[in-house]
C-alpha cells in the first residue's frame, strides 16, 4: 500500500496550528499534499449523499476538528468503506482518537494532529 504510506508521509510533515475551522484544517492538508505533488479531488462524490474531504487515487481522507464522535465517525468511515472505489483511508483529527487498522477490509489510518505538535491535548 505504497499510495498509502505516500499520503500518510505528506500529512505527517504538516505542523499544524490550532485552527478555527475544519476548512482550515482541509486548506492545511491540501497545501501538504499540494507540496508532495499528491494530486486529490475535494469534497469528492463517492455515491448518492455520501461525499468525502480528500480522494487521493482510491484514498479516501477524512478531517475531523475538535472533539470527534468515535461512535458517529466509525459509521461515517463505514459508509466510505462500502465503496467500491476505495482501497483505503486516512482519518485526519486534532485529537487522539482509537480507531480499527481496518474496516470493511481496507486498511485506516490515524493521522492525529495534536501528536504532531509535540504536545498532549
Amino acid at each position: 500500500m505504497a499510495d498509502m504510506e505516500r499520503l500518510v508521509d505528506a500529512i505527517s510533515r504538516l505542523r499544524a496550528p490550532l485552527q478555527q475551522g475544519e476548512y482550515d484544517l482541509h486548506r492545511l492538508v491540501m497545501d501538504a499534499l499540494d507540496a508532495a505533488a499528491l494530486p486529490y479531488v475535494h469534497e469528492a462524490r463517492l455515491a448518492p449523499r455520501c461525499r468525502i474531504d480528500l480522494l487521493c487515487g482510491s484514498i479516501g481522507i477524512e478531517i475531523k476538528r475538535g472533539k470527534v464522535d468515535r461512535g458517529r465517525i466509525l459509521v461515517q468511515l463505514g459508509k466510505y468503506a462500502a465503496c467500491e472505489q476505495l482501497t483505503g483511508l486516512i482519518l485526519v483529527t486534532e485529537r487522539t482518537l482509537p480507531v480499527p487498522a481496518a474496516i470493511a477490509g481496507k486498511p485506516v489510518r490515524l493521522i492525529c494532529l495534536n501528536r504532531l505538535w509535540g504536545i498532549a491535548l
